[in-house]
């Protein structure tokens, strides 16, 4: 599979993608070339499925940051996924009610998580909202 891509500054480059060589440990080989120089790198074929979840995800994102304007919501109705409003980055990782009150777990785009109380009816402001199922 042949993807079109750029750099930060908007130069192109080909990624190829294709299955490693029959012979030794199973790979995914991942070429990328441009006019200026090029690099091959290979990785399980776990990680290529990591790889490309997590390129579905950050495609997601992108695309829900950009085509929504922020939403306040309910304490009660964050889901995983959700990013809250604000000028650092805090994704929702886990929900849970217990009566009036709502526990969410956060995690920072640091990687650290933690988590806080808030009652059923506080309004939360997202950034972008994860779409149902997702």
């Amino acid at each position: 599979m042949s993807i079109e891509i750029r750099d930060t500054e908007g130069h192109g480059a080909r990624l190829e993608v294709a299955p490693g060589p029959a012979e030794g440990p199973l790979q995914v080989s991942l070429l990328i070339e441009s006019p200026s120089a090029g690099a091959s790198w290979s990785c399980s074929p776990a990680a290529a499925r990591e790889l490309a979840a997590a390129l579905v995800e950050a495609a997601a994102q992108a695309e829900a940051m950009r085509s929504a304007e922020p939403v306040t919501v309910k304490a009660r109705e964050l889901r995983r996924g959700d990013v809250r409003e604000g000028d650092r980055l805090m994704t929702v990782e886990a929900v849970r009610t217990d009566g009036a009150d709502v526990q969410v777990t956060w995690t920072s785009g640091g990687g650290r998580s933690w988590s806080q109380l808030y009652g059923a009816d506080a309004d939360i402001r997202l950034r972008s909202r994860r779409a149902p199922g997702r």
